[in-house]
């Protein structure tokens, strides 16, 4: 639908601007033609009284030209305009005829130039018709003069019968078969300009269709030619990239791309997979998957290769998470069958020593052994059961909680610590912010975050917790400490993952585990205080 409305669109602006070129032309023909043979005949001795009327016959072209202009431009209906045009075309020439010596007249041939136009404005009928008019309007003139009607016009019967005869003619047979070569090769010139112009509109369809995938399509594109400059970077290619159009636009593409091998003068063969870093201008890290494949144009010839890329930083950090939980799961499943295998030992161990202790024969030296085993057993016991909490965590029991209520017994449990003697804390929530959580879990998984910070300070430093409200309800945890190297990020909730002495590596891996359980996320990043900073996220709905 679309598209015959746009091909009847263009028809008519051809039409119209075939008219326009139509009356522009007749113009300068008439104009050169008559106002030639004024010329002539003002500069000859006889025929002088032809040259007003050669002049007047200018000045009525133009006028009527003028006219048909400023009708062309209302009206809508074309045909019926260039019938028109014919028609006073046939007139035209017959005044002219008259005025100039009928069947001695030298513009007789002028039918013929309205017969052509005939053809390229109208259809091949109305042409072989306009012939036809043109036939009669000349055989009336040579006919009225054969039996000597037009004296008025100075016309008399000067020639013999046979010459009016052949005269008429000749002069129809030229007009008969200019009409229907002209008209068959006009036809055909407008079957091939229509054919020509739904190709174009085929064209620019599929031009409009081919932006607009490479506008909307998720997937970056981008053109590097065989010198290696980018020529071509869509829109998706742009907000991965943080890079506009006009930013890589014949740049290099391996000066814009160093840790892509996406340069076509180094590498020659095509890439199906591969990945690669990318950091945008705020120093964000981007783990790019792309592949390359050669680019030919329509000829064959070499374009480069076309280079498609997708952002894959969430999705590996989503392949890290689901890692992390197979390992929590196989952890767990260790767990649960270790647990009786090891408590029962202890239990049987810690309950022999002890009534060994209590024996009458027992030395001080032996007592005091024995109570070190008894207490490293009980401390052994104790680790297994924070072990087994965090292969094995609670199911959260979750209720609307105050969430500065949490917080206010963290700094007041805290307070009580001596580890935190040295550390100021900064409390920076709301008094009123309602979560669904299990405030038991959440303070558990705060407090070793706070924890994990004083060790970090060693002792000196600040601490702010606070909250923030976006799409998720974020709680907070920031500390004036050395931070976390990039490197390790990755790995720091793993479980028996530590870089402190004597760490079990448990801390931060109960600190995921909890807040999984409550399906939210934890993040951790370099805060404003120079140090880490942990983000527990989650809906603002229930959970």
């Amino acid at each position: 639908m679309n598209t015959a409305v746009t091909l009847q669109n263009k028809r008519m602006k051809m039409d119209n601007r075939s008219l326009t070129w139509y009356l522009i032309c007749r113009t300068a023909v008439i104009t050169f033609l008559l106002g030639g043979a004024a010329i002539f005949y003002l500069k000859g001795s006889a025929n002088r009284t032809l040259i007003s009327p050669l002049f007047l016959l200018i000045g009525i072209a133009y006028a009527e030209a003028i006219i048909s202009a400023l009708v062309l431009k209302k009206i809508s209906n074309t045909d019926f305009f260039s019938q028109l045009q014919i028609v006073w075309d046939l007139l035209f020439v017959s005044v002219l005829i008259l005025l100039t010596g009928g069947v001695a007249s030298v513009f007789s041939f002028a039918y013929l130039l309205v017969i052509v136009s005939a053809s390229f404005l109208l259809s091949r009928r109305m042409t072989v018709l306009a012939a036809a008019c043109a036939v009669i309007l000349f055989g009336g003139i040579l006919d009225l003069q054969f039996f000597n009607y037009l004296h008025a016009f100075n016309l008399f019967r000067t020639v013999s019968d046979g010459t009016f005869f052949s005269t008429i003619f000749v002069h129809g047979v030229a007009f008969f078969l200019t009409a229907i070569l002209s008209g068959t090769l006009a036809d055909r010139w407008r079957q091939s300009e229509a054919q020509l112009q739904r190709k174009t509109v085929d064209f620019a369809e599929l031009e409009k269709m081919n932006q607009t995938i490479l506008s909307h399509i998720s997937s970056g594109l981008m053109l590097v030619n065989s010198e290696g400059r980018i020529r071509s970077f869509n829109r998706a290619a742009a907000v991965i990239t943080g890079l506009s159009f006009e930013d890589v636009y014949d740049q290099y593409a391996a000066d814009m791309f160093p840790a892509l091998l996406v340069d076509p003068t180094v590498t020659k063969r095509p890439l199906n997979r591969s990945e690669g870093y990318f950091a945008r201008k705020n120093g964000e890290k981007l783990i790019l998957g792309y592949a390359t494949t050669p680019a030919k144009g329509s000829q064959g010839e070499d374009l480069g290769i076309l280079v498609t890329f997708q952002d894959l930083t969430q999705l590996k950090k989503v392949e890290e998470d689901l890692k992390r939980t197979d390992r929590l799961a196989a952890v767990g499943r260790l767990a649960a069958g270790m647990a009786h295998e090891i408590r029962n030992p202890l239990a049987s161990i810690s309950g022999s020593v002890q009534l060994l202790m209590e024996g009458e024969t027992a030395q001080p030296e032996d007592l005091r052994l024995m109570g070190i085993v008894v207490q490293e057993a009980d401390r052994l016991n104790g680790l297994l059961t924070d072990f087994l909490e965090f292969a094995k965590p609670k199911q959260p029991m979750k209720q609307s909680v105050n969430v500065a209520s949490i917080f206010d017994q963290l700094v007041d449990m805290l307070a009580a610590d001596h580890r935190f003697k040295g550390i100021q804390i900064a409390k920076k929530y709301p008094e009123t912010l309602t979560l669904v959580l299990d405030q038991g879990l959440i303070l558990q998984a705060l407090w070793d975050l706070a924890i994990n910070s004083v060790e970090a300070m060693e002792g000196e430093g600040e601490l702010i917790f606070s909250v923030e409200m976006d799409d998720l309800s974020t709680l907070v945890v920031e500390d004036s400490g050395p931070g976390i190297a990039d490197e390790i990020k990755g790995r720091i909730f793993e479980p028996f993952f530590s870089t402190k002495e004597g760490g079990t590596g448990l801390g931060l891996a109960s600190v995921y585990s909890v807040v999984e359980a409550h399906g939210g996320m934890v993040t951790v990043e370099r805060g404003t205080l120079g140090g880490a900073r942990f983000s527990l996220l989650f809906t603002t709905g229930e959970n």
